[in-house]
């Protein structure tokens, strides 16, 4: 009773995600299907970016061999656990954030290819030393037009690795104490109290996320002239659709439901729906993520000038080059 109004909530509204076994007994022939379809799909991920690695192991030295097997990583490690989540949904806070947290690394190593493809730090410094960067750029700064360049040097490409590497490792501490305050009852995604604690560890993670991208874009958009040939843009896009898809994507459908647009279907609470629909389009965004990537990966390029100097006198000879 509330307000002298009689209120009646659906009881599977309010219950905990179904387990497994509840899940396929109620699967009806389309459903299976849907299910069948979209693990399949998740396996190919995960079976095509294994023999990505195995080609890219023997191809490529040591260590920009790991850096991009890691980029590589990140959409079929999402598919893999999406398929999870969408096949045991009360595991879905643990595969999300297992995603983010390898996400995490991930935004590193963009970084860390961008320097290694212009020489390592040793090259990186000696194009760009004393040379002034843009800071004004997205997703802190992009409107501060007024912001003066900043001239390049060893201190600053610390600083740069060092905003991007904060996010990879206090993404992970924070996950194992969210994981630490669930089992304890005191972390709920939908608990929006001011005392509930993921009211204020996931803003923090969000600013988190924010710093660490700005020093990979301002890296980006400073250097990836000196790119193109090795088609750094659509390889950087990708990373930029994974983010949208696998951080936006999931906060918009989590928001929805919270809002209670996304309705309960038993056993399925609204919640536990909107994590369903989520880790289902995830995982056919990231097949097709992971089928883009496979191509960008495994293309001849001309290679890199030795200097910035020189690039004027690049042969027009095409070399196996992976990245």
């Amino acid at each position: 009773m509330e307000d002298g109004l009689n209120v009646t909530i659906d009881p599977a509204c309010l219950q905990e995600p179904p387990l497994a076994i509840d899940i396929i007994k109620q699967l009806d022939v389309f459903e299976l299907c849907l299910y069948a379809m979209l693990t399949f799909m998740s396996c190919i991920s995960l079976l095509l970016y294994l023999e990505q690695c195995v080609y890219i192991y023997k191809k490529l030295p040591y260590p920009k061999k790991t850096t991009i097997i890691w980029i590589n990583g990140a959409a079929p490690v999402i598919s893999t656990m999406a398929c999870f989540g969408m096949w045991i949904p009360r595991a879905v806070m643990f595969t999300d954030m297992t995603s983010n947290c390898y996400f995490a690394v991930v935004v590193y190593k963009v970084l860390a290819l961008l320097v290694a493809e212009l020489g390592g730090n040793v090259g990186f410094l000696k194009r760009f030393s004393g040379e002034p960067f843009r800071i004004n750029t997205g997703p802190c700064c992009c409107c501060c037009l007024c912001l003066p360049r900043v001239p390049m040097s060893r201190r600053m490409l610390f600083w740069l690795k060092v905003g991007a590497l904060q996010y990879a490792i206090l993404k992970t501490v924070l996950s194992v104490l969210s994981i630490i305050l669930w089992t304890n009852g005191n972390f709920d995604l939908s608990d929006l109290e001011i005392t509930g604690a993921a009211i204020w560890i996931n803003p923090f993670i969000g600013v988190l996320t924010l710093t660490s991208l700005w020093p990979v874009a301002i890296t980006f958009m400073n250097t990836n002239s000196h790119l193109r040939s090795i088609k750094i843009v659509p390889k950087y896009a990708m990373y930029q659709l994974v983010l949208v898809l696998s951080q936006l994507q999931t906060s918009i459908i989590n928001i929805l439901a919270l809002d209670g647009t996304i309705a309960c279907a038993p056993p399925f609470s609204s919640q536990a729906r909107a994590s369903m629909l989520n880790q289902q389009m995830m995982i056919m965004e990231m097949f097709i993520i992971t089928l883009v990537t496979r191509f960008l990966y495994r293309r001849t390029y001309d290679p890199l000038p030795s200097d910035a100097r020189d690039e004027d006198q690049k042969t027009n000879v095409l070399v196996e080059h992976d990245v």
